[in-house]
């Protein structure tokens, strides 16, 4: 039973790295998006994910926007890299 919650422990650490490492590299991006020779690294590309169900009695529609670009990538590996060093 040890074993289970600290492999749950890991998995939530690791998750909140990368989360953590992804939203660094997107506060860096904006920062230095006024910089036109830097636009590789800014530029934003957009991953929409819509579920929607109308089922008479319940009906929802969801629209979730990811943001990556390439200096939140570069956070999402740095974070990577920080979680398995510790």
């Amino acid at each position: 039973m040890a074993r289970e919650d600290q492999d749950e422990k890991n998995v939530g650490m690791l998750m909140l790295f990368l989360l953590l490492g992804w939203l660094l590299g997107a506060w860096i991006a904006k920062a230095l998006q006024s910089f036109k020779f830097l636009s590789f690294l800014t530029h934003p590309t957009t991953i929409s994910w819509s579920p929607r169900a109308d089922l008479d009695i319940i009906s929802y529609n969801i629209t979730i926007n990811f943001e990556l670009s390439l200096l939140s990538l570069i956070g999402i590996i740095a974070a990577f890299w920080l979680y398995r060093r510790l």
